[in-house]
């Protein structure tokens, strides 16, 4: 295997973060090409000067003469802003784009990663969500890898080596279930972020916590996994596995059912993603069945847990109506992180943005742009009338 010069968009996150744990246990096989970050200048000061990467890029402009101060002296070339992200992701000089930035920030830069022509490693769910159709048929046009990050998404990926000729029949992504697996609407009516960001099995960012705990992660990753594996919405099927042991499943067309199974580690499937098609040595810890008796399953409530009810009705009607309730979703759960709105009203906003915004059923990329932008508006606005 030779050596991959990685760019790391949304390095200071939870997946970038452990990308970085995962490069530096093999540095003889990986290299940091390119650090990114929104405006956490401190952590990007401390990765660059450890991975001593050709350029960093900070997305918030007023911390670009803290970040340069520290690093142009070093040579480590240091660009700002949004556009920025977007030209440095069309380097030659980057053999695999780790897209790690989280949320609709995510898409451009991926964007123009593949039609540069560089294979990436997809983390951010929402750049499917948001705009699978143009982003998977660019890849296509350009012949470009698109290897999936999350882990539900790499058991996918895993389960079907070997499988180029054979139909998938369904695939069965597992949800843990959240911090609130088993609770009714009298009491999420009162839960704060503090307790909805204790995820059970997975450490993860922030963002993503909050939408483990509302089901809505689930209902993202049902529509990136239609775009990544192309299925239709029969084709996707969610169980709850409180044990997060099996990751996900694909059935095939003869009835046989392939499970890719481990500890809950995302860097497993970023090491996965960063080797592929290789597998590394590594010094995680195993699973080993004595500690866990019994696996069980059960089907999602999505009575109580409405975002995965509402993923599910979008994901059939498709359209940029994927693109309004990610926006939406978007705003609500930066919304309860600042304790603005409850645990509840962040589906009861979902619901009437959807309601609101202009449904388009073949949108383009400016569509797509101008509907990110109306049903944050819309949604800010509906927030702004419960504050």
């Amino acid at each position: 295997m030779s050596k991959k010069r990685i760019g790391i968009f949304g390095s200071t996150g939870s997946i970038g973060k452990q990308a970085l744990d995962v490069i530096a246990a093999h540095p003889q096989l990986f290299e940091v090409e390119v650090l990114t970050a929104n405006s956490n200048a401190d952590l990007l000061i401390t990765q660059a000067l450890q991975f001593k990467p050709n350029a960093v890029v900070i997305a918030d402009e007023s911390k670009y003469n803290e970040v340069k101060n520290v690093l142009f002296d070093k040579g480590i070339k240091v660009f700002a802003g949004s556009q920025a992200m977007i030209e440095v992701a069309t380097w030659s000089t980057i053999d695999l784009m780790l897209a790690a930035i989280v949320g609709f920030a995510g898409l451009a830069p991926t964007l123009a990663a593949i039609d540069q022509g560089t294979p990436v490693a997809l983390a951010n769910k929402e750049t499917l969500v948001v705009a699978g159709d143009i982003v998977m048929a660019a890849a296509a046009r350009k012949n470009v890898p698109v290897i999936p990050v999350d882990s539900e998404h790499s058991a996918i990926f895993q389960c079907l080596q070997g499988e180029p000729m054979n139909k998938i029949e369904k695939v069965i992504l597992t949800a843990s279930g959240g911090p609130f697996l088993g609770k009714k609407t009298n009491y999420l009516i009162n839960v704060k972020k503090d307790h909805a960001l204790q995820h059970p099995n997975w450490s993860m960012g922030a963002k993503i916590s909050i939408d483990s705990a509302t089901l809505m992660n689930k209902g993202l990753e049902m529509i990136e996994a239609k775009w990544l594996f192309g299925l239709e919405a029969e084709q996707i099927e969610v169980i709850v596995h409180p044990q997060s042991i099996i990751h996900s499943m694909v059935q095939f067309t003869d009835g046989s059912l392939k499970a890719q199974m481990g500890l809950p580690d995302m860097k497993l499937p970023i090491q996965y993603a960063l080797a592929y098609p290789n597998r590394l040595d590594n010094e995680f810890p195993r699973f080993n069945f004595k500690n866990y008796p019994s696996l069980t399953f059960e089907q999602p409530d999505v009575k109580t847990f409405r975002n995965l009810a509402i993923s599910m009705d979008v994901l059939k009607k498709g359209g940029n109506a994927p693109c309004i309730m990610n926006a939406a979703n978007e705003e609500v759960v930066h919304a309860f992180l600042k304790n603005r709105i409850g645990f509840l009203q962040m589906t009861e906003v979902i619901e009437e943005t959807l309601d609101k915004i202009l449904f388009i059923e073949k949108p383009t990329l400016h569509d797509y742009y101008q509907t990110d932008a109306a049903a944050r508006e819309h949604a800010a606005s509906l927030i702004n009338a419960l504050t």
